[in-house]
C-alpha cells in the first residue's frame, strides 16, 4: 500500500502515513483490482463501502430503460465515489459503476468510519470532515455537469464545458478525461452530431483538437 499517496488525497488530507496505516485496518480496507470495461459496482444494488481510486478510472454511467446512456461523471485516482449510497444504508445505486481503463480501488467500511473506535477514534473526526468535504467537492461536479447541459445547442454544451476546462488546468491548452462518446454522453448530445461541431469549430479557428487534447483560440468569439 502507498501510504504516502493515500496522505495526499482529499480523503486522508491531514493524517500522517503511520496514522493511515493503522485506520486501514480499523476501516476493514480492502483492495480490488479491474480490468478496463469491467463492472465495479452495478446500478440496484445496495452498497456499504466508499470506493477510492488508487490508480486509473472509473465512470459513473447511468442507464434507461432502452439501454441509453449518461456519462455522470469521471473518477480519477486519488478520488472517491459511492459515498452518497453508502452512507444512506440500504438505498440501491441508480448509477453503474465502471472500470473506463485498468483499475485498483480500495473500499473502507463506511460503518467502521463513521464510528469512533479504540484504535483510531483520535483520527475519526479528521476523517469525517474529510469525507464532507469530499462529498462537496462531488456535488459540486455534479451541479457542473448540469450547467454545461443546460445550454440547447451542441455549441453551447461544448463551450462550457471546454471553457470550464481551460479555466479548471489555467491553460487554454489541455486534455479531458474523455474519448469522444465519453464527451458526447457526458454532454447527453449524438457523438456523431458532436463530431460534426467539433470539426465546424476547428475549420472556423474556435479551437483545435486531436485526441482528447484541446486547444482554445484567443483569437476567434465564438457564438453559441
Amino acid at each position: 500500500m502507498n501510504y504516502k499517496f493515500l496522505s495526499k488525497t482529499l480523503l486522508f488530507r491531514g493524517n500522517t502515513e503511520e496514522e493511515i496505516k493503522a485506520m486501514l485496518s480499523c476501516l476493514g480496507a480492502e483492495q480490488k483490482h479491474y480490468i478496463k470495461g469491467s463492472t465495479v459496482y452495478h446500478a440496484g444494488e445496495a452498497v456499504d463501502a466508499i470506493g477510492l481510486v488508487l490508480s486509473g478510472r472509473v465512470q459513473i454511467e447511468n442507464d434507461d430503460h432502452w439501454g441509453n446512456k449518461s456519462l455522470l461523471d469521471s473518477v480519477g485516482e486519488g478520488m472517491i465515489f459511492a459515498e452518497t449510497y453508502a452512507c444512506v444504508s440500504g438505498e440501491p445505486l441508480m448509477v453503474n459503476v465502471t472500470a473506463s481503463e485498468k483499475t485498483e480501488v480500495l473500499f473502507l467500511n463506511i460503518g467502521r468510519l463513521l464510528q469512533t473506535c479504540s484504535n483510531a477514534c483520535s483520527h475519526h473526526s479528521k476523517l469525517i470532515r474529510n469525507l464532507l468535504a469530499a462529498s462537496a467537492q462531488k456535488n459540486l461536479s455534479l451541479s457542473r455537469r448540469i450547467f454545461h447541459t443546460s445550454a440547447k445547442s451542441i455549441r453551447g454544451r461544448l463551450l462550457s464545458y471546454l471553457s470550464y476546462q481551460a479555466l479548471r488546468q489555467d491553460s487554454h491548452c489541455f486534455e479531458i478525461p474523455f474519448n469522444r462518446q465519453q464527451l458526447a454522453d457526458y454532454l447527453s448530445v449524438d457523438r456523431s452530431a458532436l463530431s460534426n461541431e467539433l470539426s465546424k469549430m476547428q475549420k472556423e479557428g474556435i479551437l483545435t483538437v486531436r485526441k482528447n487534447r484541446f486547444c482554445l483560440s484567443h483569437e476567434v468569439y465564438p457564438e453559441a
